[in-house]
């Protein structure tokens, strides 16, 4: 029997761990063993150096202001360049909250301090003085069939406002909540393989279909599209679950 193995980096596991962002790491890691998929997790801190290239999995939660500040400068830095060669190798990277801001331009803050990002994402923020709260609905496209929509559920908190350009396409249509910004009706950013999103929760555990889709992108990856075929789990649960919060939100 074939024994696969991926990488998962987590970038700043101390400071970027805010509204149980954490979760999505042992979702990942739990669908991956119910499959006979070992999950290596890399924390990276500040001041690490990475080998991008053997990653196959990343992601970047959100953190208070004061920890975002604390990891922004080291992330820019040290890890944005060597980051973009395997972000365009088709590297698989969710990003939530404060690292989906710090991969985009800037951050402009409310008081009008334009903070530098790593510019891996063609998008910027601006700063609000009122924050945006509450539960969220995306209506994520989850195939090149327009037939095939998921809708994905979580917790948005934030008071940045991101806005995409022309070299990112969203996410999914903000059913429930602001989305990136309350105003154009789009939830997230995709680019390649790398996906950016307000949808606390834990996003993945409450979301398993998008679990599975950067599992399965990144077998595609690493060991070839033979053993992206992922087998099917039970989800009747996590399902369940899902559907409850959408007719509780009118989303269904």
């Amino acid at each position: 029997m074939t024994t696969y193995t991926l990488t998962l980096a987590h970038l700043y596991p101390e400071q970027m761990n805010i509204y149980g962002d954490r979760g999505n790491i042992i979702t990942l890691a739990q669908r991956c063993a119910w499959r006979g998929i070992a999950l290596r997790v890399l924390p990276v801190g500040p001041g690490d150096r990475v080998d991008w290239m053997d990653v196959d999995l990343a992601f970047f939660g959100g953190g208070q202001d004061s920890s975002q500040a604390l990891i922004a400068n080291d992330f820019v830095q040290r890890q944005a360049a060597p980051l973009r060669p395997a972000i365009e190798d088709g590297l698989v990277l969710l990003t939530i909250c404060g690292g989906y801001q710090l991969l985009g331009h800037y951050f402009l803050t409310h008081a009008g301090e334009k903070l530098p990002g790593a510019a891996l994402l063609d998008l910027y923020t601006v700063g609000g003085t009122k924050r945006l709260i509450g539960n969220s609905v995306v209506e994520w496209d989850s195939s090149a069939n327009a037939q095939s929509k998921t809708h994905l559920v979580g917790f948005e908190n934030h008071s940045g406002r991101t806005y995409g350009g022309a070299g990112v396409r969203s996410l999914g249509r903000a059913l429930v909540g602001s989305g990136n910004n309350g105003e154009d009706g789009t939830g997230g950013a995709v680019y390649r393989n790398t996906y950016g999103c307000y949808l606390h929760g834990s996003l993945l555990p409450k979301n398993p279909q998008l679990a599975d889709h950067l599992i399965t992108l990144a077998m595609a990856r690493r060991y070839g599209s033979a053993a992206a075929a992922l087998a099917p789990l039970d989800d009747a649960l996590e399902l369940r679950a899902q559907r409850g919060m959408l007719t509780r939100l009118g989303a269904r």
